[in-house]
């Protein structure tokens, strides 16, 4: 009988994935493996299909675009949030890289004197688009940057009164055909929003000193009080997006939550901790992958991907895999 947190062993079709990728990172994430280089991960036909598309100024291009809502400017700053996710979240590509940091000074040129950066919501405040851009530098190894240290610095000024974030011209109950200037303020006495939040605490978490602020901490009580509960703006208010998922993250649900809660310390005694990681494991097949709703991508090895980074959650928590 498995003395494991899940029933059936995860880790063997991940190590012995098909994908040559996902194996390198199982065997080290998980096995403590560290045979293989990352250079060999940054020229996998994968990684080398993605970096042949971007442009010279550090961009990519957004496939189509909708443009009574953003222009096209918008449009590629997004489109390089998600490569730069693909790269940095796949396949480890960091600052060593000379296109990352293409990529990175293309994305940082959109800082405000403020410290957001702001482009994807047009004149808008971005608290959530600001953190994701900003998890991913870290990771990529900017940690140390001035200008990550000038965004975080913003994010602890545009919190809500209670602590959290929320995106501050839904607050002012504004939709997203109303980016154009001026540039409107949050109403701070408004709450947190969890899809916000999640959002934004992924950027302390990556980060080896935010990570330990009482600001992280305080946040991160507040996200792991609201699993399972719908939002309070109406971006993805349904409680069914905390089971919906995605690989890179890029929304808040409940892979990702428990990530930036294991990063920051968070008790995995936690009530609504165990429950989350519960629901998770009762969704593992015999194979050792899970049945989960997926939302993003046309990576036919999403589910491989999304129990990489459940198991890298287990065992950062101290469990057992």
């Amino acid at each position: 009988m498995r003395k494991g947190f899940f029933r059936y062993d995860p880790v063997p079709p991940l190590a012995e994935s098909f994908h040559p990728v996902i194996r390198y990172w199982a065997r080290r994430d998980l096995l403590d493996d560290r045979g293989g280089a990352l250079r060999e991960v940054w020229q996998s036909p994968q990684a080398t299909a993605l970096l042949r598309r971007q442009r010279r100024d550090g961009s990519w291009a957004y496939p189509t675009g909708r443009a009574h809502v953003r222009t096209a400017m918008q449009y590629d700053l997004l489109e390089t949030y998600r490569m730069l996710g693909e790269l940095v979240e796949k396949f480890g590509v960091n600052r060593r890289h000379p296109a990352l940091r293409k990529a990175a000074d293309y994305t940082l040129r959109s800082q405000s004197k403020d410290g957001d950066l702001r482009g994807i919501y047009g004149a808008q405040y971005s608290p959530n688009y600001t953190a994701a851009i900003v998890e991913l530098l870290i990771k990529a190894g900017y940690s140390n940057d001035a200008r990550v240290a000038r965004s975080f610095t913003w994010l602890l000024k545009i919190r809500q009164s209670d602590g959290g974030w929320a995106i501050p011209f839904r607050t002012r109950n504004m939709n997203l055909q109303r980016l154009d200037g001026p540039t409107v303020p949050p109403d701070r006495a408004r709450p947190f929003s969890h899809l916000v939040t999640g959002v934004v605490l992924r950027a302390f978490a990556a980060h080896p000193r935010q990570r330990r602020t009482s600001a992280a901490r305080h946040a991160a009580g507040l996200l792991a009080g609201r699993l399972f509960q719908a939002d309070v703006y109406p971006d993805r208010a349904s409680p069914d997006f905390w089971t919906g998922f995605s690989f890179p993250f890029w929304f808040t649900d409940l892979i990702s939550t428990l990530d930036s809660l294991s990063r920051i310390g968070w008790p995995v005694e936690d009530a609504n901790v165990q429950r989350a990681l519960r629901w998770l494991a009762d969704r593992q097949r015999p194979d050792g992958l899970f049945d989960l709703h997926l939302l993003r991508g046309r990576d036919r090895h999403l589910p491989e991907w999304l129990a990489l980074a459940l198991c890298r959650v287990v065992k950062r928590f101290g469990m057992p895999l």
